[in-house]
């Protein structure tokens, strides 16, 4: 078979906790080149707003990196930073300043858990001079609907007495006033792009604390306190503000984070992947391309809203798409939405540690398996 002139996408998301995009994308590789000898590969990390996009449009774009002190989410003083993109634009990753990883077990509390060191890198590029700022919310310890942001960008809240409030998440639920007097007023000039894969609102069954509470640490006997500050402080928005955006598909993200983005500046919510895609000029790289290869840690029918996988697979036209995957779920449903063809790098039951520990030897020998059924189509 002759594929000599055959050009190959391989796209894939990390594994997390075991790979980045880019060892992913190097791992596919080396299966393909098992089977397919002659072919053109480019090697494109994705990211689809979630922990890992820093790196990847670092990469892609070769955007310059600022690094500041800021505060982590028990505001502690940590080194992190944001990109420029061009003297115009700049991308912050708030998984960076206010990310889970950066917490312990025992340290995990949404309830004290602060958005503040994002609000500082956000202030950091608005003094630098950018026009347009893209925010990717994935990967956040916080809920506490982006009081900690706003506080550092010059909000001040308080109570039905007019005391000033300190701005964590526990006291959503007294916030009666918002002021925003010492706000730099080149931020309600900025555009600002708000960068999530979920669809959540803010609050109710399907709300942030519902479904990403736990995970942040939430114990059950907090739940009712914080689901009762989300909506308080949505109606302190909405009186503020004039915008009615609790059930904007969404801002549950990140704890409520793009809310107050919402609510207060010119901002908007793009698909995580699809903002990717556009960066990269995805239909560019499409032309004469005859297969893509994305992988992910793992899909199901939840993939098909918005994930990295099928924010490919909707975009890619007629072109066919294979997705490395560790877990499967709901095969049925994916084939029916577009995917060519699923291959999960498992092939025997092994504990987490092993897969991990193998998890380069074991993608590449999913890539290799995947490529060798796609000798009788490609």
């Amino acid at each position: 078979m002759n594929t000599r002139n055959k050009k190959i996408l391989i796209m894939p998301d990390s594994f997390k906790g075991s790979l980045s995009s880019k060892e992913l994308c190097d791992a596919i590789e080396k299966g393909v080149l098992k089977v397919f000898k002659n072919v053109k590969i480019k090697k494109i990390p994705i990211a689809d707003g979630g922990e890992g996009s820093f790196e990847c449009i670092k990469t892609q774009l070769k955007a310059k990196v600022q690094e500041c002190e800021v505060n982590d989410p028990l505001l502690r003083k940590i080194k992190a930073g944001y990109l420029l993109i061009d003297e115009n634009k700049a991308f912050i990753e708030m998984a960076r300043a206010s990310g889970l990883h950066l917490l312990s077990d025992l340290e995990k509390n949404p309830l004290k858990a602060s958005s503040y060191g994002t609000g500082e890198l956000i202030k950091a590029a608005v003094a630098q001079g950018i026009k347009e700022l893209s925010i990717a919310l994935g990967g956040s310890a916080t809920s506490d609907c982006g009081i900690g942001m706003l506080s550092a960008l010059g909000f001040k809240f308080f109570d039905k007495k007019h005391k000033e409030l300190e701005p964590l998440a526990k006291n959503l639920i007294k916030i009666a006033y918002i002021d925003e007097k010492a706000v730099d007023r080149r931020l309600f000039d900025i555009k600002i792009t708000i960068i999530c894969d979920v669809k959540n609102p803010l609050y109710g069954k399907n709300g942030s604390c519902a479904v990403y509470g736990p995970q942040k640490g939430l114990k059950a006997e907090d739940f009712e306190l914080l689901e009762k500050g989300f909506k308080n402080f949505a109606f302190c928005m909405k009186k503020h503000s004039q915008k009615d955006i609790a059930f904007i598909s969404g801002v549950g993200a990140a704890g409520g984070l793009g809310a107050p983005l919402l609510a207060f500046f010119d901002a908007c919510i793009q698909s995580g992947i699809d903002y990717f895609l556009n960066l990269i000029h995805f239909e560019k790289e499409l032309k004469n391309t005859s297969l893509i290869i994305t992988g992910e840690g793992s899909i199901d029918s939840q993939s098909i809203y918005g994930k990295a996988i099928f924010g490919i697979v909707k975009r890619a036209k007629k072109c066919p798409v294979v997705a490395i995957v560790g877990q499967i779920k709901d095969e049925e449903l994916l084939y029916k939405n577009g995917i060519a063809a699923i291959m999960s790098v498992f092939t025997r039951a092994m504990s987490e540690k092993e897969a991990i520990e193998n998890a380069s030897k074991l993608v590449t020998l999913a890539s290799y398996r995947a490529c060798n059924f796609l000798k009788l189509r490609f």
